[in-house]
């Protein structure tokens, strides 16, 4: 089974930051959700895609693991990995690092659900996802 990830950089900007020069803890959700849109891109299961296809994937579940302080104009890395199940959900796992040393700086975990556009929730998994794991072999 292939292993789907990617790594996104990321530029801690001052806005992102709290009067200690830590990241703010709701600015993970969108290093996270930076990581998914990229993640998409590359894979061709972007919000758009599955937009496309008749569905949207509204987040049911968001966690992060803070291990280190991530500080104002660090240059971090938030790697994303999707985790294979064969339930009708997307599930992602990240890792945010920091490249001059590798240490980790916090992790995550997301669930997203499948929901048609009459907002009811789909409990198999669509054709074109399913299509879509086969073309990744996940």
């Amino acid at each position: 089974m292939a292993e789907l990830k990617i790594s996104v950089p990321l530029k801690i900007r001052f806005s992102e930051v709290d009067s200690m020069r830590i990241v703010w803890h709701g600015h993970y959700a969108t290093f996270f959700e930076d990581a998914r849109e990229a993640f998409g891109r590359q894979y061709g299961l972007g919000y758009l895609d599955v937009y496309g296809q008749g569905y949207y994937t509204p987040l049911v579940e968001l966690s992060a693991k803070y291990k280190k302080p991530i500080m104002y104009d660090m240059e971090p890395v938030v790697t994303i990995t999707y985790r294979p199940t064969d339930a009708a959900k997307i599930v992602f796992d990240y890792e945010i690092t920091d490249p001059r040393d590798g240490e980790v700086l916090a992790t995550g975990h997301s669930v997203q659900v499948f929901m048609d556009m009459d907002y009811r929730l789909v409990w198999a998994n669509p054709e074109f996802y399913e299509n879509w794991k086969r073309k990744w072999n996940v």
